[in-house]
């Protein structure tokens, strides 16, 4: 395991060159978000999704399973939505929102017999770097850890995860508060979670 240290205002592209390479061959990468630390792969990848559901223990078909994607348009290509749906997107977004919507079929077997997917747009330079540099969306869940020190604390994941996963991005220490999941699979914007996000 890797513990790479980067700070939003100094991204190294040589270290988001080794967290691609390791999420191309379907590695599990903790980082940064714009609300705290996750667990991510590619999320194209359904050896890597597996992984991770198993290391959550989300084996719940009802379990929502959430991507990282860089713009809207990106969006598009994994999750139906409509106009005023997209509308709300782009008053909230980057920002601290899970939206829920109907999945598309181009997301890979591990979503199969979810329905759903959770879309993430953070707030978060590391994060979107990540993304853009692999070219496809990642998957993301939020790190879990004993206490709120293990959940915050990049040294103290490494503890929790070693062996687990491959790359810890150290960005500091990180924010317990986590994202407003926006339910929007009937058409509306039901919030199911206030978090750090306060929806326009």
């Amino acid at each position: 395991m890797k513990i790479l240290k980067m700070m939003e205002n100094n991204i190294n592209e040589r270290n988001i060159a080794q967290i691609v390479d390791c999420l191309e061959n379907g590695g599990i990468v903790i980082y940064p978000t714009d609300t705290v630390y996750a667990l991510g792969c590619d999320a194209l990848n359904n050896p890597a999704i597996e992984r991770i559901c198993s290391l959550k223990e989300m084996k719940s078909a009802k379990t929502n399973l959430s991507i990282i994607c860089s713009d809207i348009s990106e969006v598009a290509q994994y999750a139906k939505f409509n106009n005023e749906q997209f509308r709300v997107m782009k008053a909230n977004l980057p920002g601290a929102f899970t939206f829920i919507f109907p999945a598309l079929s181009k997301l890979p077997k591990a979503f199969k017999g979810r329905r759903t997917v959770g879309i993430r747009i953070p707030d978060n330079k590391i994060a979107i770097a990540m993304e853009q540099a692999l070219g496809r969306p990642i998957l993301t869940t939020s790190v879990e850890g004993r206490d709120d020190d293990y959940r915050c604390e990049p040294e103290l994941m490494a503890e929790t995860y070693n062996g687990a996963v491959d790359i810890i991005v150290d960005a500091g220490r990180g924010t317990l508060t986590p994202s407003t999941v926006v339910d929007c699979t009937n058409g509306d914007f039901e919030i199911t979670r206030q978090g750090k996000g306060e929806l326009v």
